[in-house]
């Protein structure tokens, strides 16, 4: 039996209001979420979908993480174009290697059930 140990998440964003200091330029809010630049623009890795009761929803995996996650909440061709806003909560897992990034989304797809998910799904 192969054990796959999943990486905590490196960086996790929340919905959440900006509270502005005077000087501060106002943020524009994507579905609620005001902190996509915590997350880097040139790392790989996978990340996870939460809603607010902490179930998981949808996991993907990316080249460059911050694109690929906007791109989730910006695009028509998303598998979750039409559950948007039950997104509440983002965990962000940094790996590098194109081939552990493949093994975790897999794994974490078909161990936790990921609601959303299409592909790679065994547990059906």
């Amino acid at each position: 039996m192969i054990h796959i140990e999943i990486p905590e998440a490196d960086i996790t964003i929340t919905q959440r209001q900006q509270v502005r200091t005077a000087d501060e330029p106002v943020i524009k809010d994507i579905y609620g979420f005001i902190d996509f630049h915590q997350i880097p623009r040139d790392k790989g890795g996978i990340f996870m979908f939460y809603n607010e009761a902490g179930e998981l929803l949808f996991v993907g995996k990316a080249r460059k993480l911050r694109q690929r996650i906007k791109r989730h909440f910006e695009d028509q061709v998303s598998p979750m174009k039409h559950y948007r806003k039950e997104v509440y909560r983002i965990d962000v897992c940094i790996v590098e290697s194109p081939m552990e990034r493949e093994i975790y989304e897999t794994y974490i797809i078909n161990e936790y059930q990921a609601k959303y998910n299409i592909d790679k799904v065994f547990f059906k």
